[in-house]
């Protein structure tokens, strides 16, 4: 099995080359649908958050106010990683589920949509690892632009994040998201043929096929010795 780590920064496009492996047929496990999940009501993680963050992160419902708490922890690096550290064993947990249910299925290549892929350490059980770069003026512009905020906060959520330049260094495929959807498009289709290339042996052996070859080729040895001794 091939794990593919996909990262960047928020208002990169990671999401956008995200989608083009799915339209591909390339499954993505994504890190912050994940997340999602480890903080509904009633989950180990919603739990953990409350009891540091107190009951007035939560909506009527009782489900977290994400736009508040993303408030809270980006305005407090020490609250963010307070937050980080709460949710991370869920958070991994949930990735390896996801993944051993797209093993089960016989995917041969899966990626990893994590914005915190290095920051996880994560980064050592992918290969390749792209990482989606962008400027970091055209980064500020375009997540004031999507989200309609300050500057001064815009400038907070990014400087929450590790700095794309220093993830590019990195990364095994830069794909440089400064330009047109169309030149997206273009770099993207140079990485899928990258990405979709025969797996290596060690590749194969972990995939669900090469488990299976293996176990056959256990069994015939097997057999074979039992019937010379």
């Amino acid at each position: 099995m091939r794990i593919v780590g996909l990262s960047g920064g928020i208002a990169s496009g990671k999401s956008t080359v995200s989608n083009l492996f799915k339209a591909h047929g390339i499954p993505v496990v994504d890190a912050d649908l994940v997340a999602r999940d480890v903080l509904k009501k009633g989950t180990g993680g919603w739990k953990k958050v409350v009891a540091a963050f107190g009951e007035d992160i939560l909506q009527d419902s009782g489900e977290v106010d994400r736009p508040k708490l993303g408030h809270i922890v980006f305005s407090d690096p020490d609250k963010r990683q307070l937050l980080n550290r709460l949710l991370a064993p869920y958070i991994s947990f949930g990735i390896f589920l996801e993944i051993l249910k797209l093993w089960m299925k016989g995917y041969r290549v899966i990626v990893l949509d994590i914005p915190l892929l290095f920051e996880a350490k994560m980064d050592k059980w992918t290969k390749p690892i792209i990482v989606v770069w962008v400027d970091h003026e055209t980064q500020l512009q375009r997540l004031i632009a999507r989200d309609r905020t300050s500057p001064e906060e815009a400038k907070n959520r990014i400087q929450a994040q590790m700095p794309l330049d220093l993830k590019k260094t990195k990364a095994d495929i830069v794909i440089d998201n400064t330009g047109s959807p169309e030149e997206l498009k273009e770099q993207f289709q140079k990485v899928l043929g990258h990405v979709t290339k025969p797996l290596t042996w060690t590749e194969f052996v972990l995939s669900r096929q090469g488990a299976f070859v293996a176990f056959i080729s256990v069994f015939v040895v097997v057999l074979i010795l039992s019937k010379t001794l």
